[in-house]
């Protein structure tokens, strides 16, 4: 391995952070990927610039700028990122887990669920819902599903990584495990973050999230809303008298979703996120 020294930690710094000039936030990601690139800790990057580093670890750090440059996300570089104060596993087929979804789980703990109350995550993905709600409720029995192998099994070593043993994953397309499990009428809480992008919508979403994340788990239908469709009248086949169906909606789309909901359905609210967007339904089946 070639260990000579070369330039400085701060030079680097710098050329990366006029390369990735055009990111939301470069000082940010110039951070993590020199950490990544060099071992070193945020501290001992920020407080020794004039630190010298391999030509290994310009070599490195220059390959993760290029691959962001190229449209990488960041998350998938790093091949992790935070929800819910948690450190979540994540890669190519499997969706990011964003902030705005915490309202997901922030909105399930104030219904205080029971002990062993069943609370189910359709199409979990990274596993980020289910095992932040596992980890603030671990008297819940919680059963998380997903059509892809590939997001289950990423899910399963989330939940093992935070130590959150409560989960059960199954796979099936939505409430065809529910079905399996012969929970018709016996589930507290039924929560999902379904693919709402409409096809019109799909060519204005960001390159990096085109190009990269999987498509099935953002496509929603044509209107962005069919999947939204099913999963409000399958709920009611497998919720208990008064539990509550809790998911994501995107930008826009409230009025057209809270259409789906009729006399069979009580105490329907619409949640807004810290931008203000409506961003999360909340209902009770009457």
């Amino acid at each position: 391995m070639n260990r000579q020294q070369t330039g400085t930690a701060g030079d680097a710094f710098r050329k990366g952070m006029a390369l990735l000039h055009g990111v939301a936030n470069p000082a940010v990601e110039v951070k993590i990927l020199m950490m990544m690139a060099t071992g070193l800790g945020e501290v001992d990057l920020l407080s020794s610039p004039d630190r010298l580093i391999t030509s290994a670890q310009e070599r490195k750090f220059y390959h993760l700028v290029d691959k962001r440059l190229a449209g990488w996300p960041l998350a998938y570089i790093a091949g992790k990122k935070e929800f819910w104060s948690l450190t979540f596993k994540v890669g190519p087929g499997v969706l990011i887990p964003r902030p705005e979804t915490e309202l997901i789980v922030e909105t399930v703990l104030r219904l205080s669920p029971v002990p062993g109350e069943v609370i189910v995550d359709i199409g979990t993905g990274s596993g980020n819902i289910a095992v932040a709600l596992g980890r603030e409720l671990p008297r819940g029995r919680i059963i998380a599903t997903d059509i892809s192998v590939k997001a289950l099994a990423v899910a399963a070593r989330n939940a093992r990584q935070n130590s959150v043993k409560n989960i059960t994953f199954k796979r099936g397309s939505l409430f065809s495990p529910l079905r399996q499990l012969k929970l018709e009428g016996r589930c507290g809480i039924i929560v999902s973050n379904p693919p709402y992008v409409s096809a019109g919508d799909w060519a204005t979403l960001p390159a990096e999230i085109r190009g990269h994340e999987p498509k099935s788990a953002l496509l929603g239908g044509e209107s962005g809303l069919e999947v939204i469709g099913r999963l409000v009248r399958g709920s009611l086949t497998y919720l208990k008298p008064g539990g509550a169906l809790v998911f994501e909606i995107g930008h826009g789309q409230a009025d057209r979703v809270l259409s789906f909901f009729d006399r069979r359905w009580a105490d329907v609210n619409v949640l807004p996120d810290l931008s203000g967007i409506p961003r999360v339904v909340k209902v009770a089946k009457a």
